[in-house]
């Protein structure tokens, strides 16, 4: 719904504008500036039974305040609707005369959107003036992801492969899009991890043109206005970075663009959001990577980064900015910054916007799908397992977290309780409670009673861990003495390699296998090759983060949700766990193929959208009836679409109609009440939906017959 101060009160429904019965009660609730939430339980469910739900460590830093509460705190009017339905992309979505014209002639060529190469049909060619601007041959779109197939796998080089598909991105959306989800399991490294934070350390060199908005301190004050210079107007998904902390690469400044612009990529392909609604974000403050600064070809601020308050300042102006052009239900997900900052922008922001980092819950729930996977190999429930983190930064202590809520809500003990079957090792050893004072604020829940431990190995062997997990940005720490001392206490270890890209993996699949003698259940960041050992073949599962965000991404937008919270993200680790296949199993993989991803998307969507729903932080009602349908309905899908051909008649038809607004406005404008009164509208149209609505039912025969011939 629409937060332009308007004093009605539009509620949008589902994709297929189907109406449906919901067994909510729903209460509106419009504060000062008039920005709409909604609040809703189950018919029978105990009201305090939500305000009782839990919550992360983030908690205390919010002063107490809860996700729940609705902050109003920083909360802005503005905003778009989304008037034509334009998330409905479906098949057969249509582009309707009203909304915009597609371009002819060269700049219909120009335009990745719409630009189709040369599966231009001839009656298209002579229609939008293509004639002569493209040789003779009419291809289709199988033909042409086939030949381009082709070509990338002539490219030795990732690099290479990553270039050529950002090269087609620029120039033909659809087509590019076709090809990642079509090959999903072959191109999902090559344009995210790990070939992406290479990309990321030459982005300056490889920069073409730019794919996304620059934030830099030059604009501090302009912000608002910066926003409004990008093209697309209804933006659903923003990530944004600040560069500091790229994958396990470090500070990579201005050139962290990269993994926005793949992280949306995949929001498209694997969630089916609209690439039209998406939008890449780099705030950039500089950098204190000093080989960037003396790079004449680094595109960034060439200066050390801005901290403290000059830096929460612009990234303040930024949320604010974003809320006020956007609305209340545009999704912000931070990545990749760095954990200092990362925490305090999560909480900060995490009761007043629509907010998700990727790196602490995004990586904390795809782990945790893995981990109960994997119960089903290892045995045992969650909360017999002990657990040991290597890696106590953002991704860590998120993991460590979300499975301690997992923990006390399957024992119904408290979450302190549950804590103390997870210990984490950073850079000074076992995080222990003699070292609380020195920890910072993230870290210190994870201090227990135990004796100072200061290397991996000592702590494998006294505390016994079932699950050894990597998320220390380091290479090959897990060492063959780890491995086999985790072997020795367990019938088959549980070992997560999280680190990415594959150069800081924490160990090699072959290397967990082999020095396991083939009993360790493995998963990694980043993709591996299956390993041969003593004749059996083994297959390791990627926990990757593209499983999650996505899907959860896409039940964010379809149920209008305002807020995220925790149980958000168990259910959507719920929902990726039960798609794990008996036969899955039997390879020894704990997570399902990825090129099942788009179904797994859309059931990680409708369980996210359904706690949206019980939490009362949905605001697109009435709630659908199936809403692993409804999330199908709304994936972007990237086919041709076939180009309507002009006609004189219609042309005629839209003729009349402009005029007719004409007179509209200028009734209106008048004060003439009577005269304002036109076709169907019995109330004067004050706002420009009136006469909009107006313009469609006059036109409502024309686009009918539009839709028949578009079908061809």
């Amino acid at each position: 719904m629409g937060h332009g101060g308007s004093k009605s009160i539009g509620i949008s429904g589902c994709c297929g504008g189907e109406k449906r019965k919901i067994s909510e009660r729903v209460v509106l609730r419009v504060n000062s500036k008039d920005n709409i939430h909604s609040s809703g339980e189950e018919e029978g469910e105990d009201k305090n039974v939500i305000g009782r739900k839990m919550e992360s460590t983030l908690k205390p830093l919010r002063d107490g305040e809860s996700v729940l509460d609705l902050s109003p705190r920083s909360t802005v009017s503005g905003g778009v609707e989304d008037v034509y339905g334009e998330d409905r992309a479906t098949e057969d979505q249509l582009v309707t005369p009203w909304t915009f014209s597609v371009a002819s002639g060269y700049s219909l060529l120009r335009d990745p959107q719409y630009n189709k190469g040369l599966a231009f049909t001839e009656k298209e060619r002579d229609a939008h003036y293509l004639r002569g601007l493209l040789p003779p041959t009419v291809s289709t779109q199988p033909l042409q992801e086939k030949k381009l197939m082709n070509s990338i796998r002539q490219y030795q080089v990732p690099l290479q492969k990553y270039t050529a598909m950002m090269d087609l991105q620029e120039r033909n959306e659809r087509l590019f899009y076709k090809l990642l989800i079509d090959n999903v399991e072959e191109l999902l490294p090559v344009v995210y991890t790990p070939t992406v934070g290479e990309a990321c350390q030459k982005y300056g060199s490889i920069f073409r043109r730019p794919q996304g908005l620059y934030i830099s301190l030059k604009e501090k004050g302009k912000i608002l206005e910066v926003l409004k210079n990008w093209p697309e107007k209804s933006i659903q998904v923003i990530v944004v970075t600040d560069g500091e902390r790229i994958l396990g690469l470090g500070d990579l400044g201005c050139q962290g663009m990269g993994i926005p612009v793949g992280k949306l990529a995949l929001y498209t392909a694997l969630g089916g959001v609209r690439p039209s609604a998406c939008l890449p974000v780099t705030i950039d403050v500089g950098t204190n990577n000093e080989k960037l600064l003396n790079d004449e070809f680094y595109i960034g601020l060439r200066q050390k980064r801005a901290t403290g308050q000059e830096y929460y300042a612009l990234l303040h102006e930024f949320m604010t900015a974003v809320k006020q052009n956007y609305g209340e239900k545009v999704l912000v997900q931070f990545e990749d910054f760095a954990n200092h900052n990362a925490f305090e922008l999560l909480a900060k922001y995490g009761t007043t916007h629509l907010v998700f980092n990727d790196d602490i819950q995004g990586t904390a729930s795809v782990v945790l799908a893995g981990v109960v996977a994997a119960l089903k190999l290892i045995g045992g429930t969650l909360p017999e397992h002990t657990f040991l983190f290597l890696g106590a930064g953002e991704a860590g202590t998120g993991i460590a977290e979300l499975i301690a809520l997992e923990m006390s809500k399957q024992t119904k003990a408290p979450i302190e309780e549950s804590r103390k079957k997870i210990w984490l090792v950073d850079s000074k050893g076992l995080i222990v409670s003699s070292r609380k004072n020195s920890l910072q604020h993230f870290k210190k829940p994870w201090a227990h009673e135990h004796e100072p431990v200061n290397s991996l190995l000592e702590a494998v062997k006294v505390i016994k861990p079932t699950v050894l997990i990597g998320s220390s940005g380091v290479g090959k720490t897990f060492t063959k003495e780890v491995i086999e001392a985790m072997t020795s206490n367990n019938d088959k270890p549980l070992i997560l390699a999280l680190s990415n890209p594959t150069s800081q993996s924490e160990c090699t699949a072959e290397e967990a296998y082999q020095w396991s003698e083939g009993r360790a259940i493995f998963a990694s960041g980043s993709p591996f090759d299956p390993v041969e050992y003593k004749g059996k073949l083994y297959a390791s599962g990627q926990a990757n983060n593209a499983y999650i965000f996505p899907g959860f991404g896409l039940g964010l937008v379809i149920s209008g949700a305002i807020r995220v919270h925790d149980d958000m993200l168990l259910a959507a680790s719920e929902a990726l766990a039960k798609q794990v296949s008996e036969e899955n199993y039997k390879n020894g993989l704990i997570y399902p193929p990825f090129s099942n991803i788009r179904k797994i998307s859309a059931n990680i969507a409708a369980n996210v959208a359904a706690k949206a729903y019980e939490l009362g932080l949905a605001t697109r009602l009435p709630r659908p009836q199936n809403l692993v349908k409804y999330a199908e309905s709304c994936m972007y899908t990237p086919v041709y679409r076939n180009y309507r051909i002009s006609s004189t008649s219609f042309e005629k038809k839209t003729s009349v109609i402009r005029e007719e607004i004409a007179k509209i406005k200028k009734d209106v404008a008048a004060g003439d009440e009577e005269k304002g009164k036109r076709g169907s509208i019995v109330h004067r149209p004050e706002k420009m939906s009136d006469i909009r609505q107006y313009y469609k039912q006059i036109l409502h025969q024309d686009v009918s017959q539009f839709k028949a011939s578009s079908k061809e």
